[in-house]
């Protein structure tokens, strides 16, 4: 019997991207293995696209999907569940045409060429989450956030922060202050001269501060650092040609441009003012994500990012809608110090020299100096080029112990959440695993300090949660 060789190529992660994932109501879930801990009280909740495909037509791009964003909520009597698409005004029109309609960061709009121009871009909705006290933010890069309820999951609609009016973009990587309770964020509008523009919100999300500073050409901005007083932006030498965007030839995602001469820059802005304290440049690399960043004791600052080489990792994230990935562009985490007066780096040191990514660090100490990272991993002796992340980890980087949760075949685990717990000094360790062996999708949660022992409880989901971006916490109390 034959067999279509390109289906078998495949690895199992693919199946969780293959079909539209299918929205759930709240539903009670039934423990698989273990018991919840009793000082987990609060809800998780996960962001990612759940659908690459319209009328038999294939997502240009892993970024093109629509958002689809899981809460896991924990009480006293359990845990349920709930898992729905975020209702944009294009996923509504897409749904009613049941065909693509717009263009979007990998896609041009479908139609005539000399009609494209005309087509909006349609916000995904699909990246991060941010948890306020009385809504829930589906986030996305390039436009506004969109609100949800807490418990319900359903669309309320547009959010403009409280004081934000017209067309904004509020990033997927924002950044709150454990000790001030602040939220940054960051949005990239480009035009004739592109502007970072900088929002510090209050605890409520309201907008209470606004900055601006120029930049050079159309850069690609995904995350920054918060960093004790400071907010610190790394650059990259990757810049769009807007033309065959504005014109509907080509996509953003096909339209950047890797210009390693430009070099990386760095932008040290003031927490408290919103002031530019120094820019300068550096050697070129591209970042997705930071870990975090704190102010040492010399004054100076510490940076921890995945550090990637170039822009490959665009091509890389692009064949992830395909379920068929042939670029190897993976990224090791490095710690850069910098004379923030300057910013000039005084040193660069690699953290850990293994291939990782979505690192996080426990978000009350976001800005502070914490000895811990968690991230996602390869399993060992894995084709990395083909595969995703099989393992997640804890980083020591005091001693460089790398603690490892080995995830098992065919089993991928979404970015590690650390959640604390209400009742002691523990902390647990969140993350979705898709598992390719049964099709199905389960929460495991570990304690924070055994990664490598087995996770101390397994919850199964009543449907498949599609490989995703970023999740938060958000506790009861």
């Amino acid at each position: 019997m034959k067999t279509d060789s390109k289906i078998s190529a495949k690895k199992s992660w693919a199946k969780s991207l293959a079909r539209p994932a299918a929205e759930f109501p709240l539903t009670q879930l039934s423990v698989k293995s273990g018991k919840i801990p009793d000082g987990l009280r609060g809800t998780l909740y996960r962001n990612g696209p759940a659908r690459l495909e319209r009328g038999g037509v294939a997502a240009g791009h892993w970024f093109d999907g629509d958002g689809a964003i899981l809460a896991v909520h924990f009480t006293d009597v359990g845990a349920t569940a709930v898992y729905r698409y975020v209702q944009t005004a294009g996923y509504l029109a897409e749904e009613k045409a049941d065909r693509f309609l717009y263009s979007n960061y990998g896609m041009t709009a479908p139609g005539p060429v000399w009609l494209r121009w005309t087509k909006t871009v349609k916000n995904a909705a699909n990246t991060s989450v941010l948890a306020l006290p009385d809504r829930l933010l589906a986030l996305w890069e390039g436009g506004p956030p969109h609100s949800l309820d807490l418990q319900t999951l359903e669309t309320i609609g547009i959010d403009n922060l409280g004081t934000l009016s017209g067309e904004f973009s509020y990033s997927a990587h924002c950044k709150r202050d454990p000790i001030s309770g602040n939220i940054y964020n960051f949005g990239v509008a480009p035009g004739a001269t592109t502007n970072l523009n900088l929002y510090k919100s209050n605890s409520t999300g309201k907008v209470v501060q606004k900055a601006t500073i120029a930049l050079d050409g159309i850069p690609l901005i995904h995350d920054f650092v918060l960093a004790g007083k400071y907010l610190i932006f790394f650059v990259p030498p990757v810049r769009l040609k807007f033309l065959p965007v504005l014109a509907g030839i080509s996509s953003y995602g096909d339209s950047f441009e890797w210009k390693p001469e430009l070099g990386t820059e760095i932008l040290v802005v003031d927490s408290e003012t919103l002031y530019l304290v120094s820019r300068s440049k550096t050697d070129p690399w591209f970042q997705w994500h930071f870990a975090n960043g704190f102010v040492k004791e010399d004054g100076s600052v510490a940076v921890d990012f995945v550090r990637l080489d170039d822009f490959k990792s665009n091509q890389r994230l692009k064949e992830v809608a395909t379920g068929e990935t042939r670029t190897n562009a993976e990224g090791i985490l490095c710690r850069v110090h910098l004379n923030p007066q300057t910013g000039k780096v005084i040193a660069t040191e690699e953290l850990l020299d293994k291939p990782c990514e979505f690192p996080i660090v426990p978000a009350a100490e976001v800005g502070q100096d914490s000895r811990y990272i968690y991230l996602a991993m390869y399993r060992p002796d894995v084709d990395i080029v083909a595969e995703r992340y099989g393992a997640i980890a804890r980083l020591d980087t005091q001693t460089r112990n790398l603690t490892i949760a080995d995830c098992g075949e065919n089993r991928y685990p979404a970015e590690p959440i650390y959640v604390p717990d209400i009742s002691s000094e523990k902390g647990w360790i969140l993350t979705v695993i898709y598992d390719g062996n049964s099709d199905s999708s389960e929460v495991w949660i570990y304690e924070c300090d055994g990664l490598s022992r087995p996770p101390v409880c397994q919850l199964e989901l009543p449907g498949v949660i599609p490989l995703g971006f970023h999740g938060t916490w958000k506790s009861t109390v």
